[in-house]
C-alpha cells in the first residue's frame, strides 16, 4: 500500500495543531524529567519505518541508564517512578509528534519496532511494514502490551489490509478513550515485565529480556 497524500496532509495538520496546543505540557514534562531523572530527556532508538527503512524514534526517557549490574539492567527495575506515570498516561509518546511532522511516522499505523526485528518476521508479519508506522494503532487500542507478539502482528496486518480515513479517525478517538481509562497501557502489576519481551521470531520467545514499546 502507499502512504497517500490525503493521509499525509491529515497527519501533518493534526500533529502541527497538537504540537501548538500541547507545547506548554511538552515543555513542562521535559522540565520535570530533567529535575526528577536528569539528562538525557529523550530516549532515541533506530526503528523500522515504511518498507523497513530505518529512522530515529523519539520518546521521553522513562528508564534509568544502563548501570552495568544485572539487577539495574533489568528493564522492569529500570523504569523510574516518573517514567511509570508517563507510560500509564502515554505522555512519553508526545515527542513522536516530531516524527510525524518529519514524515517518519503517521498518527495511526503499526507501532515501529527495532531494526533487528525485521529479519525475524515471517512473510505475513512483514506486511506490517507496508504501512507507515504510527504513534497509535489497531493493536494499541485492542490491548497493547497485554497482547502476545503474534496477536499484535495479526492486528497490525489486518490494519494494513483495511486502512481508511474513517478507521484512522476511529482509532484516534478510541486511543484517547483508552488513555483516559488507562486501559491496556501496561500490565496490571509492576512486578512482572512492564515492557514487551524481545521478539526473536516465531520459534522462541524469551520472558526475561524487555524492550520499550
Amino acid at each position: 500500500m502507499k502512504y497517500s497524500h490525503s493521509k499525509r496532509c491529515f497527519d501533518l495538520l493534526v500533529s502541527l495543531c497538537a504540537s501548538l496546543i500541547l507545547w506548554p505540557m511538552i515543555v513542562l514534562i521535559a522540565l520535570v524529567v530533567l529535575i526528577g531523572d536528569g539528562w538525557p530527556l529523550i530516549y532515541t532508538q533506530k526503528r523500522a519505518g515504511f518498507k523497513g527503512k530505518a529512522f530515529t524514534l523519539y520518546k521521553f526517557r522513562t528508564m534509568k541508564p544502563v548501570s552495568g549490574d544485572v539487577e539495574g539492567d533489568n528493564d522492569a527495575l529500570r523504569i523510574t517512578s516518573l517514567g511509570y506515570w508517563l507510560r500509564q498516561t502515554s505522555l512519553d509518546e508526545l515527542p513522536q509528534l516530531w516524527n510525524v511532522i518529519r514524515g517518519d511516522m503517521s498518527l495511526v499505523g503499526p507501532r515501529p519496532l527495532p531494526m533487528t526485528y525485521v529479519d525475524r518476521y515471517s512473510y505475513e508479519q512483514k506486511q506490517r511494514l507496508m504501512a507507515m508506522p504510527g504513534i497509535t494503532g489497531w493493536a494499541q487500542i485492542n490491548g497493547r502490551n497485554t497482547l502476545s507478539w503474534n496477536e499484535k502482528f495479526i492486528l497490525d496486518t489486518w490494519y494494513v489490509k483495511h486502512v481508511s480515513f474513517w478507521l484512522d479517525v476511529k482509532i484516534l478517538f478510541l486511543t484517547v478513550l483508552r488513555v483516559m481509562q488507562r486501559k491496556g497501557i501496561m500490565h496490571d502489576s509492576a512486578e512482572p515485565d512492564t515492557t514487551m519481551p524481545e521478539f526473536l521470531g516465531e520459534k522462541v520467545q524469551p520472558n526475561h529480556k524487555n524492550v520499550e514499546d
